[in-house]
């Protein structure tokens, strides 16, 4: 059930009737069985995977509470995160290793013995894993108080409208919103209404629009000259921006009406002056978990600069091998490590000559917003590419093979339209870094007339120029 059909649309207008008419200690048993309705309508066996995990650390961050020894209470995570692990592992993961374990016996000189499982990903696992492991993490460290109600537990993990692709949530922001009273506001109605719109537009009219061209050239990336693949890769930026944020938006939107805060996942990621800033910015719930529960455990930056170093290259390394089991994601978390790394060395040099000053001016900084949406497209390549094979070549041909004759789609309509949406989407978001519009729930300058008319025109090109109902690019994540 996607959020671009009008299956959902009726879905939600009933769950949203229901949940304001029932009584408040009905509520939350409501949700929870809309959250399983919603997740069944893909795969219903996968469900029994998501209540698994909810039990595990259910149980967990009961004993870990318990315990009164930090050996005990480390006992209990150990095992919330080994058993929580281990369902994503093996559907996610299994061919993966299969296909290079085979490889190695091959070079070998002996033959790999095991077959391809072929498993069926179950849809969002890697949300709800991660999502209920900060449970019992936050437990472990004292940020959070248990949960004793299973029902209130189980339906944060399976809230239905961050269920699929996030904003993965945290128990200290969404938890305890199903012990508060909801009641219906209109406000709340309109401001979330707002935001699945602008959401719904940035999914069905420019990221479905775009990846006409995109798929087309990164299938057979052999046929097209360096200009095009350059330009293939900066649609695909701009894709994947506005199909997963436009996702988050309507999450976002969705739970707003209902009256609920979820948290920003997207803060115009491509104004990012930095590659540190680009990951305070794009999909902040992920980048701030694994801050949170990899890079401070591993001492953070509060070690040895050799350390330091080893800790950037595991957490973006993880991060790209969480996007998908292939070498290709692999890479692309390697290659934002190393500009990360590099970056801070930059500013080192800039200190030690002080320089410092040159980062206050004007121009430096739009260099910089610059040079990061360039390195951020060229570690894109590795993210959509089928393979490293293709990357590489990818790569090779956007260097060396400029000049050559640009490929249009399928028309110069298709391609123009293409165009015009990417620099629309570039305007309205320099507005909303100048709060000029509104971004999210932020209160913006224009009259009340103009963003009505605003949406208005959002609906009319949702009509006009919606491609369709394709799934969401991090559904397979």
């Amino acid at each position: 059930m996607l959020f671009n059909s009008w299956e959902f649309v009726l879905f939600f207008g009933t769950v949203t009737v229901l949940y304001s008419v029932l009584p408040y200690n009905r509520r939350t048993h409501l949700l929870l069985l809309a959250s399983y309705l919603f997740y069944m309508a893909w795969r219903y066996e996968f469900a029994l995977l998501m209540l698994f995990t909810t039990v595990i650390n259910f149980y967990a961050g009961k004993r870990i509470s318990l315990s009164h020894s930090k050996t005990e209470k480390k006992k209990w995570l150990v095992l919330a995160v080994l058993f929580s692990l281990a369902p994503l592992l093996y559907f996610k993961y299994v061919d993966f290793f299969i296909v290079n374990y085979n490889g190695i016996m091959k070079l070998m000189g002996m033959e790999g013995k095991y077959c391809l499982l072929n498993l069926i990903l179950p849809v969002g696992i890697s949300f709800f894993t991660f999502q209920s492991l900060s449970y019992s993490f936050d437990i472990y460290t004292g940020r959070t108080k248990i949960e004793k109600n299973f029902v209130k537990f189980a339906t944060f993990v399976a809230f239905f409208p961050q269920l699929i692709a996030g904003p993965i949530e945290r128990s200290s922001n969404l938890l305890c919103q199903f012990r508060e009273r909801h009641r219906f506001k209109f406000q709340n109605f309109m401001d979330g209404t707002k935001l699945f719109i602008w959401g719904l537009f940035k999914k069905v009219v420019i990221a479905d629009r775009l990846s006409l061209y995109v798929d087309r050239i990164y299938e057979a990336p052999e046929l097209y000259s360096g200009t095009t693949l350059a330009l293939a890769t900066i649609f695909f930026a701009f894709q994947i921006y506005c199909d997963f944020s436009g996702y988050s938006d309507m999450a976002i939107g969705t739970a707003k009406i209902l009256g609920f805060r979820l948290m920003q996942n997207f803060n115009l990621p491509y104004f990012s002056s930095s590659i540190a800033d680009f990951w305070k910015r794009w999909h902040i719930s992920l980048s701030s978990w694994f801050r949170d529960y990899l890079y401070l455990p591993l001492g953070g930056s509060r070690v040895a600069y050799q350390r330091w170093v080893l800790n950037i290259f595991v957490v973006f390394l993880v991060s790209g091998f969480w996007h998908g089991a292939n070498w290709t994601f692999i890479i692309w978390g390697g290659l934002h490590a190393l500009f990360y790394l590099l970056e801070n060395f930059g500013d080192r040099l800039l200190a030690f000559f002080s320089w410092n000053a040159l980062k206050k001016r004007k121009a430096y900084k739009l260099f910089k917003i610059t040079s990061v949406f360039i390195l951020v497209c060229f570690a894109w390549i590795y993210f959509r590419a089928h393979s490293i094979t293709d990357a590489f070549l990818i790569s090779r041909k956007i260097i060396f093979d400029w000049g050559s004759t640009l490929y249009r789609g399928f028309s110069n309509t298709t391609f123009v339209l293409s165009l015009f949406l990417m620099l629309f989407l570039i305007i309205v978001q320099v507005l909303q870094h100048y709060r000029i519009m509104s971004l999210y729930f932020s209160k913006p300058k224009t009259h009340s007339v103009a963003q009505f008319l605003w949406f208005i025109c959002l609906m009319l090109g949702i009509s006009l120029f919606g491609t369709g109902s394709d799934a969401f690019i991090y559904f397979q994540f």
